[in-house]
């Protein structure tokens, strides 16, 4: 007897979720997301903002975009993310819908309900579709790491650190000034 055959879904699956539902597309599957929290909030909108106005200070050509945003990261359909900050330098990658294609700088807030997520599948996905750099801040475990694939260096910070932007030469983000 043949075994029953998992659904995969696609990108209009997850058009067709009721409003308001958070949901990721990961090689078809559908992941739920919860609410996200102040302290989850406020590092999102903290660090937009620094990144946001060293662009806007330098005239740079790459722009930020906070969650919910959508990256659609293959041609495919089925892989559907909402990184929690996206900076996106090539900006034919950009349309109404959000960024098709790699983004090439994401970071992620790590969670409970995230944790595995964001440190084992996103990984995978974020360095296989040509991500640039790949940064995760753990504020339960007062921790971000980084990852530069294109210099394949990775590097464990705490909240005390002044961190340099891999993509940038002349960027870091002091994350003992954020007053997280």
């Amino acid at each position: 007897m043949p075994l029953p055959q998992e659904k995969m879904y696609t990108i209009e699956d997850i058009y067709a979720l009721p409003e308001g539902t958070r949901a990721e597309l990961i090689d078809g599957e559908i992941f739920y997301m919860s609410p996200p929290s102040r302290t989850h909030q406020k590092i999102i909108s903290k660090l937009n903002q620094v990144i946001a106005n060293y662009i806007d200070i330098n005239h740079g050509a790459c722009e930020v975009y906070p969650a919910p945003f959508a990256v659609y990261l293959d041609e495919n359909t089925n892989t559907y993310v909402e990184p929690d900050i996206s900076v996106i330098c090539d900006k034919k990658k950009l349309d109404d819908k959000g960024c098709k294609g790699a983004p090439d700088w994401i970071i992620e807030i790590a969670s409970p309900g995230s944790r595995r997520m964001d440190y084992y599948t996103k990984l995978f996905k974020y360095r296989t579709a040509g991500v640039r750099e790949y940064w995760i801040v753990d504020p339960d475990k007062n921790r971000i790491m980084i990852w530069n694939f294109e210099s394949e260096d990775t590097g464990e910070y705490t909240f005390s650190d002044s961190i340099k932007a891999g993509i940038y030469n002349d960027f870091s983000i002091d994350f003992s000034q954020l007053n997280i």
